[in-house]
């Protein structure tokens, strides 16, 4: 068997806590062992697919896309520099869009910063493309309370 690490020697290779290893077990993005003493061992992949979770999550990808990632991934070895090629080439669509997004969202804010009134019928922030006008005239989004 090779060698195995405990959950406190992979938090601190992996700069995370143990219980976010707990987590990241829970949520199926690693696994681990079960020593004699029911005591949890990780094998030495685990710090790579940890290192994944962490940058795929600092470049704004959602747990379920990487868990739907790393299930594509043998789980008897660390991803590669390839696995993680591939896998993130797949994300640059929906990053891109999500940046064109904020960016479009950053654009319209400015608007809202000389008005403060956040108008119901011309604030693109608060209803975009005018789509409550076709509801009809007085206020829609206002708690009546």
């Amino acid at each position: 068997m090779p060698d195995l690490l405990t959950p406190s020697q992979v938090a601190a290779r992996a700069g995370v806590t143990v219980s976010a290893l707990h987590f990241y077990e829970r949520e199926g993005l690693i696994t681990s062992t079960r020593s004699a003493g029911n005591q949890r061992r990780y094998t030495r992949d685990v710090l790579r697919r940890i290192a994944f979770v962490r940058t795929s999550q600092r470049v704004g990808i959602s747990l379920a896309e990487i868990r739907e990632a790393l299930s594509t991934l043998p789980v008897d070895r660390a991803p590669s520099k390839a696995d993680w090629s591939r896998l993130s080439r797949r994300w640059r669509t929906s990053l891109d869009e999500r940046i064109a997004r904020l960016q479009r969202l950053r654009d319209d804010l400015d608007g809202c910063i000389g008005c403060g009134c956040l108008s119901l019928k011309k604030c693109r922030l608060r209803n975009p493309d005018d789509a409550l006008a076709t509801e009809g005239p007085g206020p829609r989004l206002l708690d009546p309370s």
